[in-house]
């Protein structure tokens, strides 16, 4: 368990012997806090911490004054013989609590024996972590982000729920800017590293698409030499594929290309049931489906496969694994009054993950209609970003609705590239897109909601679903 201890050996290399207080779980956000916790208060969170006290922690990480009746260890000076530990709960003063939250991670890390995989990529890292993670619990107890902490501070408080019982983690890994990645391999010290892709997401503050691959690539350069590092690559993607000159890593490459470690073909999509596929790998086949959604999924099936053999599971314990997987993907599927069927896909969007759910409509039967918001974040792909997705969108449905500013740029390529005028609507008002999609909907329409998480089109979702 986690100790008081820990935390100031972690800061300033000096182990006190006179505390045993023990620390539950770091959070940072009050309404999580749990008995014995540590809050760690970030940005605005320091007017908290009494909130953090009142719901169990007994301790809460502090980089400004808080109220004058908080006891405070103050570790922005040598702790000595001499420094008075406060009764608990209190506060402990450091200079820069993330700062000082990822020393702690780094500190707790290499404490444990333990088998570390980090993903990386543009589109892909989170059902990735997932449906490795469920893979390799077959065989080992496995960690791993709790939802999308996959950031400077959401990392570090995954690794300090590391127990002696772990065996391996599975830690998704964000980017923004350059240099991200790195720090977070520093933290975390991955001992196997998957790429997913490189697309266009983030590229408005990374710069470009060759910046991007730049910063991702920053998690194989971490690796340790082969034969106890490894990279797990997408043959398919000609920004990942250099990659491979980057590291001193083991190489494993795979993707649908018979010149991939591991590979798929004859990959069938079963609508709503999965995707049906063939593995190879050693010049054996494996014909095999998964509950999967769309056939762009399959990348998600040779990572997750890809790790579990890089892992020491053998291919019938992998089958299995994937056959039996509960993890799907962010995409869920609801049913409107009107009995149309609505693909929730609104976590997030980016242009290729918008490409691919618009394939999946595509493989589905029924009247298709789309409801695209825009996609943040793309920088200079903006433009050419939103028309890939309005001319595919032309391709496939009956009705396009599109919502917000950034979106226009998706109706207006729809409308160059073929679809007509009567089946394009532009929205800015979600409670007029609801209303007309609540006038038109009809049974066996089968509806994509889809556009960026600031957006908050699972409203337009929640609006819709019927309880069943």
């Amino acid at each position: 368990m986690l100790k008081l201890a820990d935390l100031i050996e972690s800061q300033q290399g000096i182990r006190p012997d006179r505390t045993s207080l023990g620390i539950s779980e770091a959070v940072i956000d009050s309404r999580l806090a749990i008995p014995a916790s540590l809050f760690v208060a970030v940005e605005n969170g320091h007017q908290f911490v009494k909130a953090a006290f009142q719901r169990g922690s007994n301790l809460a990480l502090i980089q400004q004054d808080v109220d004058d009746d908080i006891a405070v260890l103050d570790l922005t000076v040598p702790f000595t013989a001499q420094t008075v530990i406060p009764e608990p709960p209190f506060a402990i003063r450091v200079e820069d609590t993330t700062v000082s939250l990822q020393k702690l991670a780094a500190f707790w890390r290499k404490r444990f024996v333990i088998r570390v995989l980090g993903i990386t990529g543009s589109v892909g890292k989170s059902t990735t972590k997932e449906l490795v993670a469920e893979i390799l619990s077959q065989r080992y107890r496995t960690l791993k982000n709790m939802g999308n902490y996959n950031n400077e501070i959401g990392l570090p408080l995954t690794l300090l729920r590391l127990t002696a019982g772990y065996e391996c983690a599975v830690l998704e890994m964000g980017f923004y800017v350059p240099g991200e990645i790195k720090l977070l391999c520093d933290i975390a010290l991955p001992q196997v590293g998957i790429i997913t892709n490189i697309g266009t997401v983030h590229a408005e503050r990374a710069g470009s698409q060759a910046a991007i691959a730049k910063g991702k690539s920053e998690l194989v350069q971490a690796l340790p030499e082969s034969p106890v590092g490894t990279a797990i690559l997408n043959l398919d993607d000609p920004w990942v594929v250099p990659m491979a000159k980057q590291t001193k890593a083991n190489v494993f490459f795979y993707g649908l290309d018979p010149k991939a470690d591991l590979w798929a073909d004859e990959i069938v999509s079963q609508g709503l049931n999965g995707i049906r596929f063939r593995l190879h790998y050693l010049g054996e086949s494996y014909p095999m489906q998964a509950p999967v959604i769309g056939q762009h999924s399959i990348h998600t099936v040779l990572r997750a496969a890809s790790a579990a053999l890089v892992e020491g599971l053998e291919m019938p314990e992998i089958i299995q694994g994937l056959q039996q997987a509960s993890s799907q993907l962010r995409l869920v599927t609801v049913h409107t009054r009107q009995g149309a069927l609505l693909l929730d896909d609104t976590y997030n969007a980016s242009p290729e993950s918008t490409l691919a759910a618009l394939n999946l409509l595509h493989d589905l039967p029924g009247r298709k209609i789309a409801v695209l918001g825009g996609m943040y974040e793309l920088g200079i792909y903006e433009q050419s970003g939103h028309e890939k997705v309005g001319i595919r969108a032309a391709q496939i449905v009956d009705r396009l609705y599109t919502y917000g500013e950034h979106a226009r740029m998706i109706s207006a390529a729809a409308l160059q590239a073929g679809l007509s005028a009567y089946a394009v609507t532009e929205f800015d008002d979600p409670d007029s897109l609801i209303d007309e999609l609540q006038s038109t909907l009809k049974e066996g329409d089968v509806v994509l909601v889809k556009g960026s998480h600031g957006l908050r089109m699972d409203r337009i979702v929640q609006a819709l679903e019927v309880e069943e």
